[in-house]
């Protein structure tokens, strides 16, 4: 029997990895928004050079995973293994992006949830020893999803009051063994849920429940209160999810006070026509690769329990008239081990 699982969903590592390196790259409206501070690279031209908007997304990733890797000291053969996802179909934003990288990799989808996966996994891998270096990366570009889930830009399209901007940006850290942290000490897995939303313009709503379910077995597993972290932060339900799950906790008689999201906290809602906030395996993927992990590293937090939402549908689906199943996985990290 293992010592490492705590109740259903969670592990606690006995050798919690250490963030060596973490690094970030954003298109030009996230460079307005308030967070603009804690990007590595923003870039004016959204192209990032490139034909396509699906190669400018690869290339966003190889920019992410250089930088970390320069922040680390560490070359790309160095890492025993690359977690890395994206929206686009099959993951071709990540593996056209490591292709001729020689790492070893792991392509995955998680739609939003995919930095909290990855760094899951990563976690995973090194502390049951089977590597000393890892790498989690993820990308989403506003126009590559635009095109593949809804309309061509060109085309043009109403939002609904309900729908939330997908972030251009890649985000991407690399865990050590062995490090000055902060650390990632537990991971909970998250299930999926499905309480049968089928409006693709309100994934929020769609996730918040999965958020909520995560959060919940994180709490209980753990035996913590939500104000040993000095914050939860959900990546990325938008203002609508976030309020949900706060009123899903407030039944069950608990405030969440130090509830943030990714989506509402990377852009400016009365500056930027964004709706209900952002989104996109990007929004959470910056948002931890800046301002959180930049805040514990400066000392304005020590523990953060991030909690990356997914709503798993395909255009297919959508069209098939099926509801939004989705997924939350948490990972807390902590500046002592």
């Amino acid at each position: 029997m293992t010592t490492k699982k705590l109740g259903r969903q969670t592990v606690a590592f006995a050798s919690p990895p250490s963030i060596a390196g973490h690094a970030n790259v954003v298109g030009k409206k996230e460079g307005e928004g308030p967070l603009a501070d804690t990007f590595d690279h923003i870039e004016q031209d959204d192209t990032f050079g490139e034909k396509s908007w699906e190669k400018a997304e690869s290339t966003m990733q190889k920019m992410a995973l250089a930088a970390a890797l320069d922040k680390a000291k560490q070359s790309a053969s160095s890492m025993d293994y690359l977690f890395a996802g994206d929206l686009l179909n099959q993951c071709i934003g990540s593996s056209f992006a490591v292709r001729g990288q020689d790492i070893p990799f792991y392509g995955l989808y998680g739609a939003c949830s995919t930095m909290a996966e990855g760094l899951s996994l990563a976690s995973m891998m090194l502390d049951g020893g089977f590597g000393a270096w890892a790498a989690a990366v993820t990308s989403s570009h506003f126009c590559s999803a635009e095109r593949q889930y809804r309309t061509p830009l060109e085309y043009g399209g109403q939002r609904t009051p309900t729908a939330q901007w997908t972030v251009t940006g890649s985000g991407c850290v690399i865990l050590a063994q062995e490090g000055e942290g902060p650390y990632v000490t537990h991971v909970t897995t998250g299930k999926i849920v499905d309480k049968g939303i089928k409006d693709a313009n309100n994934m929020g709503g769609a996730m918040a429940p999965a958020a909520y379910e995560t959060i919940k077995a994180h709490l209980q597993d753990t035996k913590r209160k939500p104000s040993y972290y000095d914050l939860i932060i959900t990546g990325d339900l938008g203002s609508l999810g976030k309020e949900i799950v706060g009123d899903l906790f407030h039944k069950d008689g608990m405030d969440l006070a130090n509830l943030e999201d990714c989506g509402v906290l990377i852009f400016d809602p009365a500056q930027q026509d964004v709706h209900c906030g952002g989104s996109g395996c990007g929004c959470s993927a910056v948002v931890l690769t800046g301002y959180l992990l930049n805040g514990m590293q400066a000392g304005r937090w020590k523990n953060i329990l991030f909690c990356g939402t997914g709503a798993l549908l395909s255009p297919t689906s959508t069209q098939q008239g099926e509801s939004i199943p989705c997924i939350c996985h948490a990972a807390a990290i902590s500046t002592q081990k």
